[in-house]
């Protein structure tokens, strides 16, 4: 069965960094481009991060790109978000994404606050 399973959201200070991670199952993971969504308030995800299969193309929303680092192994089947220099709008639930399969995770959440 295909499956994403997300971890690694925490309560973090502003200015502070995290990784999220997402362990892929079920499927050949080196095949997929994997992207990063997060949900506020609202019914709608926006788009983070996206990576390609062999991570030659990484993708960005503007307001994450200098702070934020997507990367993956898939020999470990894992796509990794790192956070840094964290503002309290980034404060979200964070969903792992396989486009192709319409594959959702079940969401992490980080909340950015003093």
């Amino acid at each position: 069965q295909e499956k994403l399973v997300e971890s690694g959201g925490n309560l973090v200070q502003p200015g502070g960094s995290l990784r999220l991670s997402c362990v892929a199952s079920g499927f050949t993971f080196s095949d997929y481009f994997v992207s990063w969504y997060r949900q506020t308030t609202g019914p709608e995800r926006r788009h983070v991060a996206t990576i390609s299969g062999s991570s030659l193309y990484t993708d960005y929303t503007e307001s994450v790109k200098g702070r934020f680092i997507i990367s993956r192994d898939n020999v470990r089947n894992t796509t990794w978000l790192q956070m840094n220099s964290l503002k309290p709008v980034d404060t979200a639930v964070y969903y792992c994404y396989v486009s192709t399969l319409n594959l959702w995770g079940q969401g992490t959440l980080v909340t950015v606050s003093s």
